[in-house]
Formats: structure tokens, C-alpha cells, sequence
């Protein structure tokens, strides 16, 4: 399922023509966006291409049919870049751009619809409950059963997650959560190993990379250990059973065809304990490609360097085939 090795891009970066990197943004993830683009646009600029920055927090994206731009790398991450709305701009605009299309774009943004349609195709995801209230999160701790997690349905990099073991911390996870989106998810936490594992478009076709397992500090894999810490242990080989990695790669396969990917994305799964029962929680369409980011990771272990992982991604960049 996953290639052993990957070819690297036969791309002329002169057919790319005039590359806009969308980085940075409005969201609450603007600065993991602004280290991504900043190593996208460096990469680009590395192989020749005629790329610049261009932040839609600062200029509007009509200004890119006035600099006639040819084609745009979308490095924002969360609501803003990641969920439809720049992805339906640029339609409009007709410029083509890297990741899922402005559905896809919208669905996976949203991390409760995710899980009702992959529930409906009966992919494994775990139990959860959409709250409005400190009272139904604490209800919902009742029902799924402690440790529970508590986030945002529409944010990433885990901003405004709370894991509560107990009753007494629903109130405040319930608050954090919310300052961000009034939709809260409460989650059965997964006890288990942590993986991640990106697809990359290949001749037309998806293709699951190299299983990433994630093993942090007492198992906190949050916002400032996925960003500014070298604590982090990634381990590419996963160094998992083969039936384990083939089970992953599949599964992780199916959900980004299940809610129309394309171009790439990456998965984050839990493999229970006590069964190594893997389980989704999540995908994302326009992953990060900072330092500390996995896609780059796996991709170099499949055979891409980040500057070709980056003009692979750019040379897909295409319009939304449904709106064309």
C-alpha cells in the first residue's frame, strides 16, 4: 500500500509559471502558517520557481488575478485556508491551488461531520458527543467514560483541547473549548500509541506514505510539543508490526476517499491497547510543513526531500474538477 520509494517530480519549474504561497492568515493556527509557508517558500525559491509570499490577512486574494498569478501553494492551516472558503475564492478566481477542493476543504475542517460520515461508511472513529454546555459536558463524561477529550470541532494543532478524567474539570475543558467554536466535540480517549500516517496523490491515485508513531512526553502531544519542542520522539519506520502499518495505511486510505481528498492530507490515528484496534480522529487537508511537521518526514522516508515533496505538491495544484 505504502510505495517503498517515491519518484522525485519530473517538473520544469519555468511550466509552473507565477506561484503565489498563501501563508498566515486570520486564524488561531497563524503562526504554524507562517512557519510552513516560510519553508515552502523557501523550498520553491530553492528549485526555481517564481514563487512569493502573499498573507490573506494583509492584502485581499482579488490581488492575485491583478499580479497574474498562475497557480497557488496553500500553506494556511484552520478556519480561513483550511476549510473551503480561500479554496472557494480561488474557483472564483480560477487559479489553481494545492490540497482538497472547496467540499472536502469544508468537511474535514469539521471534525463532528467527519466522524458522522465515517461512521455512516463504517470506518472506525471513537464515540463521541457535540455539546453546547459545561452540563452536557459533563453529561457526555457520563456517557463515553473517562478519560475524555474535550476540543473544538473546527480548530487543529490542538488549540482549546482539554483531556478530563474527572467531572470537576468539564466546566473549564468546556470554556477553552468554546472561546474557540461554539460547536464542542467531546471524544472517547483512545488509551494507545499515537500514529500519523499522509497520502499523497501519485499518478492520479492516492497513495498512503510511511506510518509516523508519535510517542511525547507522559503522552501530551500538545500544541507547544508538536511546535517548539525536541522532546517529541517520531519514529519513521514506525517500527510497527507490518499487518499493523498495512491495517493503518488502509483505513487511512479509505477516509480520504470517503470525503473526496485530493492532491494530500494527513490522518492522525489510535491503536488501542488492548486489542490494536486503530482508530480515525481526524484528517487534515493542508497539513503543516514546518521543522517539527510529519508529512516532510514521511515523505523523506518513501524517497521525497521537502523541496521535492514541495513541487510535487505544487505541480497537482488544479481546480475543483466539479466547478471547472
Amino acid at each position: 500500500m505504502s510505495p517503498s520509494h517515491l519518484q522525485a517530480p519530473r517538473v520544469n519549474p519555468s511550466d509552473l509559471g507565477k506561484v503565489a504561497v498563501l501563508f498566515g492568515g486570520t486564524s488561531a493556527e497563524r503562526d504554524v502558517s507562517l512557519m510552513s509557508g516560510s519553508g515552502v517558500l523557501k523550498a520553491l525559491l530553492s528549485q526555481g520557481v517564481d514563487a512569493f509570499a502573499f498573507d490573506p490577512a494583509e492584502r485581499p486574494l482579488q490581488d492575485l488575478q491583478a499580479l497574474g498569478v498562475d497557480r497557488c501553494f496553500i500553506a494556511l492551516h484552520g478556519r480561513g485556508g483550511e476549510d473551503g472558503t480561500v479554496q472557494g475564492a480561488l474557483e472564483l478566481l480560477k487559479i489553481p491551488y494545492t490540497g482538497s477542493g472547496v467540499m472536502a476543504s469544508s468537511i474535514a475542517m469539521d471534525k463532528i461531520m467527519t466522524k458522522r460520515i465515517w461512521r455512516f461508511e463504517g470506518l472506525p472513529t471513537p464515540d463521541w458527543r457535540m455539546v453546547s454546555s459545561a452540563q452536557e459536558c459533563a453529561l457526555a463524561l457520563t456517557a463515553l467514560g473517562a478519560p475524555m477529550i474535550v476540543k473544538p470541532a473546527r480548530e487543529g494543532s490542538s488549540i482549546g483541547l482539554t483531556k478530563v478524567t474527572d467531572q470537576a474539570q468539564c466546566a473549564a475543558a468546556y470554556a477553552a473549548a468554546a472561546q474557540h467554536d461554539p460547536e464542542v466535540l467531546c471524544e472517547q480517549f483512545i488509551e494507545g500509541e499515537e500514529t500519523t500516517c499522509p497520502v499523497l496523490m501519485v499518478d492520479g491515485q492516492p497513495k498512503a506514505l510511511p506510518v509516523i508513531r508519535i510517542v511525547a512526553p507522559d503522552g501530551k502531544y500538545d500544541y507547544q510539543n508538536k511546535y517548539f519542542s525536541d522532546e517529541v520522539k517520531y519514529l519513521c519506520p514506525s517500527l510497527l508490526k507490518a499487518a499493523e502499518e498495512a491495517e493503518i495505511q488502509s483505513q487511512v486510505l479509505r477516509a480520504f476517499k470517503t470525503l473526496g481528498c485530493r492532491g494530500w492530507a494527513r490522518a492522525d490515528v489510535m491503536i488501542r491497547q488492548h486489542d490494536r484496534q486503530p482508530f480515525l480522529l481526524e484528517i487534515n487537508t493542508s497539513p503543516g510543513m514546518t521543522g517539527h511537521s510529519l508529512v516532510p518526514m514521511s515523505a523523506k522516508q518513501a524517497g521525497l526531500s521537502y523541496e521535492q515533496l514541495c513541487l510535487h505538491l505544487l505541480a497537482s495544484a488544479s481546480l475543483d474538477s466539479a466547478l471547472r
